[in-house]
């Protein structure tokens, strides 16, 4: 089939849904499909199916697709602010929904969101990763990382928040990378640098590197508000590295709710205990790291991309799309 591939990302952006669609854009193309990577659509391309990444910012192309080619099928994947804000405010992301054949969300509790009508036409793909690093943390002190763009629906900037009731003598130090999309985020960590030593933010930075930055400490934070299936979770899963996680229902979702390592959201002193004991209990740091191991075949990318193929197959079987 012709898949015409839409993310609101532009090519060359460090966003999450940008490394989504080229992994997913390279899986499908394995599979035989042909796909085209865009952040809008030209009807000349004449595709067989639109996949679109993003219910409110892909609104456009979503709709001028349906308009030239109502009977073609429309596969919509829902991110974490889609599903967790912009479904239930948005009259696009709402009329997105209407267009859409089926739809991809990125763990299994992000069905819940979705109108009971609507709930059968989701499929689950978890996303993976292929990096071959491991887990190889620092020899000096306990470094915790914060990997994701300063924007407020992470929360980013809770971690610096916690470390500041942490005595120093604890030997914890954060290192944050991302992009700053918003300036009075920016502005606190920066200041928050002249201030703390222990605590640095590197901006934004190569998927490369923040991957070797996360396999080099001894844990991360994902400290969001809102996530569909947050990749970076899947990649500390896939390198091995502990993760310490607001309890919302998009990390609880990748992780479990059994899961060790949660804190309420937004409680920096809750996060401060949490990091304290992942620094000072061995047997609370191993039982992290056997749960993360035990989740590490679900972030295969074999089994993305067995997933990614199944929802293809059952949007172009879809009848009257």
């Amino acid at each position: 089939m012709r898949i015409a591939l839409i993310t609101p990302a532009r090519a060359g952006s460090r966003a999450g849904n940008r490394h989504t669609a080229l992994r997913w854009a390279a899986m499908l193309r394995a599979s035989g499909h042909k796909v085209s990577v865009s952040t809008s659509w030209n009807p000349e391309t004449n595709p067989d199916m639109m996949l679109a990444l993003h219910a409110r910012r892909s609104h456009g192309p979503i709709r001028r697709f349906h308009e030239v080619f109502p009977d073609r099928p429309i596969l919509l994947a829902l991110t974490g602010t889609d599903i967790y804000r912009d479904i239930h405010t948005s009259p696009e992301a709402k009329e997105s929904l209407e267009l859409a054949s089926r739809f991809i969300v990125l763990q299994p509790k992000a069905i819940e969101e979705l109108p009971r009508r609507l709930r059968g036409k989701a499929s689950v793909v978890l996303q993976s990763s292929s990096t071959r690093l491991r887990h190889r943390p620092v020899k000096k002190g306990f470094r915790v990382c914060v990997l994701g763009h300063l924007r407020e629906e992470k929360d980013p900037l809770r971690t610096l928040e916690a470390l500041s009731v942490i005595p120093a003598k604890a030997g914890i130090h954060v290192i944050q990378a991302g992009d700053s999309l918003d300036d009075s985020l920016s502005r606190r960590a920066t200041r928050a640098m002249k201030i703390d030593t222990r605590y640095r933010w590197l901006g934004g930075v190569s998927h490369a590197r923040a991957l070797k930055l996360l396999a080099s400490s001894h844990a991360m934070v994902i400290s969001s508000r809102m996530e569909g299936g947050a990749n970076v979770v899947s990649e500390a899963i896939r390198i091995g590295v502990p993760v310490l996680a607001s309890r919302i229902p998009g990390n609880l979702g990748l992780l479990g709710d059994s899961y060790p390592g949660y804190f309420r959201l937004a409680d920096a002193r809750q996060l401060a205990l949490q990091l304290r004991r992942t620094a000072t209990d061995r047997r609370y740091y191993e039982s992290l790291r056997q749960r993360i191991f035990e989740l590490r075949p679900r972030v295969k990318p074999e089994n993305e991309a067995r997933m990614l193929r199944a929802a293809v197959m059952a949007t172009a079987a879809t009848p009257d799309s």
